[in-house]
């Protein structure tokens, strides 16, 4: 192993940077070159058959079979001329990845010869395999059919020579087996509860969409110490390293000029994105050693959903191209920065305005407010879901370190906003407003646009900040489909505009205008939201003592947290629109229970596989090689002076076989720990026994083993160490 190691060193040294040339400079050229967007459709389409797609896409319709042949035949004749071969339905399996079975366009003609076919009945849906993927106890292994159904809305690609067909995917018996589905269902829901509430502000808003901007963060290897590293192949992350002398400590790596051949990389991933429309705008170097991000331009959230997922799988493949492998785990390397997938979400109307955006009067403002202050709302009333949202195996390890918001769910405003809540709270009463107090109240919403944008500062330790027009989701973990938290969190603000509208209503029937009964709810509403609002600093220990005084949710484990799914205020969020049926809300938990158990497996059973066959092994041969040593001095020197000079020497001896005992001793345990849990046939308590009986042992063990890795020969040791894992490109 320890040849491995240094051969895959040089390996690395010997790298040069895979130059690439973007097909033109200017980006507008090729951008959506590889999608079937309307400007296509217009072109390839019947005017009948672009008029029909298109207003499919606007309402959210599905399309007639016949009207879907008549797509079939232009979309098959552009995917010919690009030269596709195959199509398939692409979607989001409950897997965080993303799924796909490709067909070929070719079928038999009546006359024995080869034609091109396809049909708007294979374009609208299809018949993959269901039995393999997870879902919760909906489809047993033997009920192996599932259907998925095209999502209009987010526009055919094509990748290489396939035609990706962006689909849902349901069972047999029509459960969502996938992301999309709820997701499509929860955006669904804040469009009606929102546009109701638009509409006491302008009668011209007829549709209200949620808006995403996903921040991608990622590490980058190369593959050959990839390769050399079994844990990072088989668990996504580093079980074991000592920490290098030098990594994020001075920052220096933080917004500093990119690495060559990452920058070839990235220009490369960046210009594949573009062909599909994908509208990465920012990139640079992130704060720990070989982390670096990427983001995109703001899109509707269903499809910024979609080019997350493409993107990753798109980084996946190049980076093989340039001898890269991408790390999209949350915390790969211990002791430093983990990655998160920042999610930058607000809602915009038809008439483009974003509603969490400040406007330019006090009637654009007070709509502002109204939207901001439903948002804390639903964020205080479903903050246990919220935080189950965004709780996995891989994130439990980033949420709550100095580099990621805790797993505490607050909201940051910044001091204008807040002390501007503050004075609605107490300045209007629920008596009726005097006109005096009505213009003050105004004119203090007007000033908003003046100063905002400057009085909005960015809190990094908040897991839930406004950030001048939007608000910042940071909780969300870098491998995670970001469909998990947006279900939720568009589902929560959807519920949440219900109810504000129900209340307004029933004051206005009592007599006030619609005005005061807005501010008469907003009030409540902001009262009863204080104890989410938090403006210091959210690594501190003061607020975790203080969040449990305002009985905020902290649940340390991450089998409780996603247990959270299934209280009455989660299924009245989600469950009573009918984003998800009881069955598949129950299923979903199913899925994320075993999905907890199978990661914390995997890596207990690759770490004890590397400490027994690799360290142990190693650390042996280097205490044999000290053993030896000690017997030469003691056939050289004297007795008094043996004892001198063979002190050290005899220590780490004693210090080497100690750890050597110790890892082989809870290796034992941690196989009996699995053992027993495994025989658990309850979901949640087999997950629970692996967080609490098994999962312990990870650290125990790596806590030896990095002590050896301090102590053993360099030349020996057979893993690449954290020095040159991070520092080597």
């Amino acid at each position: 192993m320890a040849e491995l190691r240094f051969s895959a060193l040089k390996e690395v040294f010997r790298r040069e940077p895979l130059v690439t040339t973007p097909p033109s400079k200017d980006i507008s050229k090729y951008f959506n070159s590889n999608v079937f967007d309307l400007h296509k459709m217009e072109h390839y389409l019947s005017k009948e058959a672009f008029r029909v797609v298109k207003k499919a896409i606007s309402e959210g319709k599905s399309l007639t079979r016949q009207e879907a042949d008549q797509v079939a035949i232009g979309l098959k004749a552009w995917a010919l001329e690009k030269g596709a071969t195959h199509f398939t339905h692409w979607f989001h399996p409950l897997t965080d990845g993303t799924a796909e079975k490709h067909d070929g366009f070719i079928e038999m003609g009546d006359n024995g010869h080869m034609v091109e076919n396809f049909s708007g009945a294979v374009l609208v849906q299809s018949e993959p395999d269901a039995s393999s993927f997870p879902s919760g106890g909906i489809r047993n292994t033997f009920e192996a059919r599932g259907y998925t159904a095209w999502d209009v809305s987010s526009p055919v690609f094509i990748v290489g020579s396939t035609l990706c067909i962006p689909t849902i995917f349901v069972s047999y018996t029509g459960e969502a087996l996938d992301y999309k589905a709820p997701l499509l269902k929860a955006l669904s829901e804040l469009d009606k509860a929102a546009v109701e509430i638009c509409q006491y502000f302008d009668r011209d808003v007829t549709k209200v969409f949620g808006t995403l901007g996903i921040e991608q963060e990622y590490f980058l290897v190369d593959e050959a110490l990839y390769y050399a590293r079994p844990d990072l192949m088989l668990a996504d992350r580093t079980l074991m390293g000592h920490q290098s002398s030098k990594d994020q400590q001075l920052s220096d790596h933080y917004f500093g000029s990119i690495p060559e051949r990452v920058m070839c990389f990235i220009q490369d991933f960046e210009t594949e994105a573009y062909k599909l429309g994908i509208p990465v705008k920012t990139r640079h170097n992130e704060v720990a050693p070989n982390q670096f991000e990427c983001a995109p331009i703001h899109e509707e959230v269903n499809l910024a959903v979609d080019h997350n997922q493409l993107l990753m799988d798109l980084m996946r493949r190049i980076a093989r191209k340039h001898k890269f492998r991408v790390l999209f785990h949350e915390k790969p390397f211990a002791g430093i920065n983990g990655s998160g997938k920042h999610n930058n979400w607000s809602m915009a109307t038809n008439t483009g305005v974003n509603l969490l955006s400040p406007g330019k009067n006090p009637k654009s403002n007070l709509q502002f407010l109204t939207f901001l202050v439903n948002v804390i709302k639903a964020v205080n009333d479903s903050n246990d879901v919220l935080r189950a949202s965004v709780m996995n195996e891989s994130n439990s390890y980033r949420l709550g370190g100095h580099e990621a918001p805790p797993a505490i769910i607050s909201v940051f405003l910044g001091t204008y906003l807040t002390e501007m809540l503050n004075s609605i709270a107490h300045k209007v009463t629920d008596r009726k407003m005097t006109p005096a107090q009505k213009t003050e109240l105004k004119l203090g919403i007007g000033k908003i646009p003046e100063i905002l944008l400057d009085n909005t500062d960015r809190n990094r330790t908040s897991p839930f900040a406004f950030t001048g027009n939007r608000f910042e989701f940071r909780a969300v973990g870098s491998s995670a489909n970001c469909g998990a938290a947006m279900i939720v969190l568009n589902a929560a603000v959807a519920r949440q505009l219900v109810k504000f509208r129900n209340e307004v209503e029933q004051i206005i029937k009592k007599g006030r205008n619609k005005d005061e009964a807005i501010f008469q709810v907003l009030k409540k509403y902001i009262i009863e939201s204080q104890r989410v609002l938090f403006e210091g600093d959210n690594y501190s220990h003061e607020w975790h003592t203080e969040a449990a005084r305002r009985k905020l949710c902290n649940i340390p484990g991450v089998p409780e947290s996603l247990k959270c799914y299934l209280t009455a205020e989660s299924k009245d969020i989600l469950i009573g629109p009918g984003i998800f049926s009881e069955k598949e809300l129950e299923s979903r938990v199913e899925v994320e229970f075993e999905k907890f158990t199978k990661k914390v497996q995997i890596e207990a059973r690759v770490l004890g596989d590397l400490a027994i066959n690799h360290i142990v092994p190693t650390a042996i041969r280097y205490m044999t090689v000290l053993l030896e040593n000690v017997k030469g001095l003691r056939d050289v020197f004297s007795a008094g002076d043996f004892e001198k000079l063979a002190g050290a020497r005899k220590e780490m001896i004693i210090s080497i076989s100690d750890h050597i005992t110790s890892i082989k001793k809870l290796v034992n345990e941690m196989i009996e720990e699995r053992k027993k849990a495994n025989i658990i046939d309850d979901s949640f308590r087999k997950a629970v026994a692996y967080e609490k009986k098994v999962k312990p042992y990870l650290d125990e063990i790596r806590s030896h083993i990095d002590k050896l890795e301090l102590i053993v020969d360099n030349e020996m040791w057979p893993l690449p160490k954290y020095r040159e894992l991070l520092f080597t490109r």
